[in-house]
């Protein structure tokens, strides 16, 4: 078996106010599967941080899948929806061609908040198409073993599907060990996959990966093997390895430096009171919403995973 690999997470500042530990896109493996941008927040005192408070931004050619451990958020964006974020649901967002949200933390949400926003790459077939609508599953497919409760956010596992919108072959799922437990899931020899320690060491196939590192796990492997001394989680991605070269830049997926310019400019170039026509807008926030940085002074460059 290949040695278990295992990225460092660093640190981002996302919004106004809130740090995360970014492992995905890393410099050794930009994606895992579809899955290509994994942060991970908190948990953070929001009385002390002020909570999350991201004015409205774009998106495009990419699913964001958001996941609470703890805490309450909301969700608003230019097709209308207006969505609280509770621990345990699932709530995907597919930009497609174009779609601008604000995330942020409610006045009346509890004092801690912990979570993972993550994103998945639409490929060629699927990227230029009308945004969907906001998907928020409070119910989803949940299995014992081992001293593990496992619940399926996207895909399938050992059996279990989630009806959460997908457009390529992955998974997604969260893995809350007991203190002692140990169990083993299969895998699809097909995917790569990753585990996050969320809160604590946890056991990956007899090596220890250390809190908020993330393991990577090449194809050919059919099981997984989790244990943990402690009560922690932790959340298995995976999918087939994405075959596409995308251009990753701020909040836009493309396949060009020109594309990601054009997506830039139409964002940006709006007056304060227009509503940039591609994206629309998030209807009474009361700041205005977030402009696209420069962008560098060489070409992007298309990548591979």
């Amino acid at each position: 078996m290949t040695p278990l690999e295992q990225l460092e997470p660093r640190d981002v500042l996302l919004g106004r106010t809130t740090h995360v530990r970014r492992t995905l896109p890393h410099k050794t493996h930009r994606m895992v599967g579809a899955w290509c941008f994994l942060d991970h927040y908190g948990p953070d005192d929001i009385k002390e941080t002020g909570g999350m408070w991201v004015p409205p931004h774009p998106h495009t050619g990419l699913q964001t899948v958001t996941w609470l451990f703890e805490g309450l958020g909301r969700h608003t964006d230019s097709l209308g929806s207006d969505q609280l974020i509770r621990p345990g649901q699932l709530n995907v967002m597919t930009a497609a061609h174009g779609i601008c949200h604000a995330e942020v933390s409610p006045d009346d949400a509890p004092r801690l908040l912990h979570g993972v926003q993550l994103w998945v790459v639409l490929p060629d077939a699927d990227r230029n198409a009308v945004p969907a609508d906001f998907v928020h599953l409070a119910d989803l497919p949940v299995f014992e073993s081992g001293g593990a409760t496992v619940t399926v956010l996207m895909g399938s596992l050992a059996g279990h599907a989630s009806s959460a919108p997908t457009f390529t072959p992955l998974v997604g799922a969260e893995v809350r060990l007991s203190a002692g437990a140990s169990v083993e899931l299969p895998l699809e020899t097909g995917f790569e996959h990753a585990v996050l320690a969320v809160d604590g060491d946890v056991d990956v196939d007899g090596t220890t990966v250390e809190r908020h590192r993330l393991a990577y796990l090449e194809t050919g492997q059919d099981t997984l093997r989790l244990q943990s001394s402690e009560a922690t989680t932790v959340m298995l991605l995976g999918g087939e390895p994405f075959k596409e070269e995308v251009v990753m830049w701020w909040n836009f997926i493309g396949r060009s430096h020109e594309e990601i310019v054009e997506q830039r400019e139409e964002w940006n170039g709006a007056g304060p009171d227009d509503v940039p026509r591609r994206f629309g807008q998030v209807q009474g926030f009361p700041e205005p919403r977030l402009l696209a940085p420069p962008l560098p002074n060489t070409r992007l460059k298309s990548r591979g995973r």
